[in-house]
């Protein structure tokens, strides 16, 4: 069922999603790790756990006589931890990436406004992705010189925008050198 403007409307669901959502979900082990690890270090404990470790470190550096052994203690153990919280980390934000995508890619695909081309715009290049963040910014200028916030504005409106001010910056262009006198 989808709620649209207010009202629920039955939907069917293609084949395809019917498939992918009636297989049970795979436990994966580093993934339940990882979120568990994430969970526990970004807590207060961990951090006052963190701290206490330190804390204890530092008092123990007069017993151990500030001895390289005693620096390369917390060197290496922290060096690890460091290492490998890099890819517990990385895996929480690549989870936590592709579920925003689905997430904007849901609300892109339900408004018919929306240009569904922009769907799979985390693929693009970043060369691409200048391109269309120009192109946006040329839509918020029309934006702010129409001052109507209730007006929709899209992609190829602001591709044709930009196409007709590059036009007209052409025109002044060549008019300005046919009026300058020759030397």
């Amino acid at each position: 069922m989808q709620k649209l403007y207010g009202k629920r409307r039955e939907t069917k669901q293609p084949d395809v999603m019917k498939a992918l959502t009636d297989k049970k979900p795979k436990t994966n082990f580093f993934e339940t790790m990882a979120s568990k690890v994430i969970a526990a270090t970004g807590s207060p404990w961990a951090f006052f756990v963190a701290l206490g470790v330190i804390i204890i470190w530092a008092v123990s550096g007069p017993v151990f006589g500030y001895s390289d052994t005693w620096q390369l203690v917390i060197n290496t153990g922290t060096t690890i931890i460091t290492f490998l919280m890099v890819f517990i980390i990385q895996k929480s934000q690549n989870k936590d990436a592709k579920s925003v995508q689905l997430k904007l890619n849901e609300l892109i695909a339900a408004n018919k406004a929306a240009s569904n081309r922009l769907i799979d715009v985390e693929n693009l290049s970043e060369e691409e992705l200048d391109v269309l963040h120009k192109y946006y910014c040329v839509m918020v200028d029309e934006t702010r010189k129409r001052m109507s916030m209730t007006e929709s504005h899209s992609v190829e409106e602001a591709i044709g925008d930009a196409l007709s001010k590059h036009e007209e910056d052409l025109l002044s262009r060549k008019t300005t050198k046919k009026k300058a006198p020759r030397k």
